[in-house]
């Protein structure tokens, strides 16, 4: 089904709804045949809450912040069909009336700690890895289901929505998971591309909890009465549904036009890896942690989840709370200047998983693996941003190994394109050329799958082209010395992934 742009001086505007993990935005984009334009109509933060009953996500404020973004999008223009896209594995509970039962749970929380240990009797790692394909990250959907087993929220729940599935609902009242995001928690068949009837039996998950599947261009339906009044926007306006995991709407936005190419996708987490046609499940990839998650015309993102620039934003979170400046450009400037590989941490070290004080957990890490301790704001930045560099280069090395394929450059979108130090130190740690870019790729992505739906675009490979064409891109060429960096990766022990 295909959606007829509204008649305005501009026929083709879309709004992306974009939540990340700090921040959410309503974006507006005018796709036509050689531009692609964006402008950013609204933002507002994105704040946990802790309650007595551990840490949640204000998915009301986050709601009311896109519905006036939608408000101030349909200021500036005919808007055809809204988006959305969010983080994954997190979801919320209706019950048998649609009401949303309690605040849904960050995947922070602490509350999945130990879950995995009531899901291997039933389903062991090798097993469950071998249906779904998914890297073991404590906080998958699965294991939050384990945690919530016996409780009376579970037992009161006739509905599991995703979190973007959650917000398509309250927007238009349907029922759907959108299969980029379900492919993500644990409950969906890397081979079938379908749930997994066979594991929610084993785990005795009602299998009426989980909605049918929609892909990425199927209609979600019309705006709700209420939500168009709120909003101005035309009853009839459409919400698409878009590749709903943020990292798979930002794949589709890689501007990558030759073969050969690996992606990071780079904001509070690292997502690097390749785009495959068929999911690589076994044990190697599995004891090497690698995910295989669907992404748009039924492509697999075969990555892994990388500590990301968390590690520097609760770095800055701490000084800020000290009184202490947190510029972006002076803290680079500052590890610019700073010694070259003088401390390094493996990222994914579970001791940096949670929030808190980063810097001092960064600082005990190096006492415990006896290296030198950062003594100032530049050095530790710098500590992070190599150390993110030679996960890059470990992860993409390896998928490149497992999968069977051969990597000649790489593309990093997301917030961290715009680090010029992380782009060039990725490139000299991964040798190979960096293509920084675009910021914005999660919007783009959501856009463009919007305006295919709408005709506008013809397939992946043209919404590619297009995003190459009309975004501004920088190239960074590896340099310094290779050994150097063979040196650090052998100071790192790696990290135990293998569960």
């Amino acid at each position: 089904m295909t959606i007829t742009p509204a008649s305005s001086a501009f026929p083709s505007a879309f709004a992306a709804v974009d939540l990340g993990a700090t921040s959410g935005r309503v974006i507006l984009g005018r796709v036509g045949p050689d531009n692609l334009d964006l402008t950013e109509a609204h933002r507002f933060p994105n704040t946990p809450v802790r309650l007595p009953d551990g840490l949640h996500w204000n998915l009301l404020a986050l709601f009311q912040g896109t519905v006036d973004g939608l408000r101030k999008a349909g200021r500036s223009g005919s808007v055809v069909s809204i988006g959305v896209d969010t983080w994954a594995v997190d979801y919320g509970l209706l019950d048998a009336d649609g009401v949303l039962l309690g605040s849904p749970y960050h995947y922070r929380d602490s509350r999945t700690d130990a879950a995995a240990e009531r899901v291997w009797p039933r389903v062991g790692p090798e097993e469950l890895y071998r249906i779904t394909g998914l890297q073991h990250l404590p906080f998958n959907t699965v294991f939050q289901l384990a945690s919530a087993a016996g409780t009376s929220q579970l037992r009161a729940a006739r509905t599991l929505l995703l979190i973007p599935d959650l917000l398509v609902h309250w927007l238009t009242g349907s029922i759907g998971a959108e299969a980029t995001n379900a492919s993500t928690t644990g409950l969906f068949d890397a081979r079938t591309g379908t749930w997994s009837k066979d594991l929610l039996d084993r785990l005795s998950i009602d299998a009426g909890l989980l909605p049918p599947l929609r892909r990425p261009g199927d209609p979600a339906g019309s705006l709700l009465p209420h939500v168009a009044a709120d909003t101005g926007l035309d009853p009839s306006t459409r919400v698409v549904t878009v590749a709903s995991h943020d990292t798979a709407s930002a794949v589709a936005a890689v501007p990558a036009t030759e073969p050969g190419f690996a992606y990071i996708s780079c904001g509070t987490w690292s997502l690097a890896g390749l785009e495959l046609d068929t999911p690589v499940l076994t044990e190697a990839s599995r004891a090497a942690n690698f995910t295989n998650e669907l992404g748009v015309d039924g492509t697999v993102r075969y990555l892994r989840n990388i500590m990301g620039m968390w590690l520097l934003e609760e770095c800055r979170r701490t000084w800020e709370a000290q009184g202490l400046p947190t510029q972006i450009p002076a803290l680079l400037a500052e590890a610019a200047r700073s010694p070259a590989f003088s401390a390094v941490i493996d990222p994914d070290d579970p001791a940096f998983l949670a929030p808190g004080d980063m810097p001092e957990r960064i600082r005990e890490h190096c006492r415990r693996t006896d290296q030198p301790v950062p003594g100032s704001r530049g050095a530790l930045v710098r500590c992070i941003l190599e150390s993110l560099a030679l996960a890059h280069r470990r992860t993409l090395r390896q998928a490149a190994e497992l999968a069977g394929r051969d990597i000649t450059h790489v593309h990093l979108v997301g917030g961290g394109s715009r680090n010029d130090l992380l782009c060039q130190l990725t490139a000299d740690a991964t040798g190979l050329p960096v293509v920084a870019g675009p910021t914005e790729a999660t919007a783009l992505g959501n856009i463009l799958v919007q305006a295919r739906a709408a005709g506008l675009v013809d397939d992946l490979a043209a919404m590619r082209r297009l995003v190459a064409s009309t975004q501004h891109l920088r190239r960074y060429t590896p340099r310094g010395d290779g050994a150097a960096w063979d040196a650090a990766a052998a100071r790192l022990t790696p990290a135990r992934t293998e569960p």
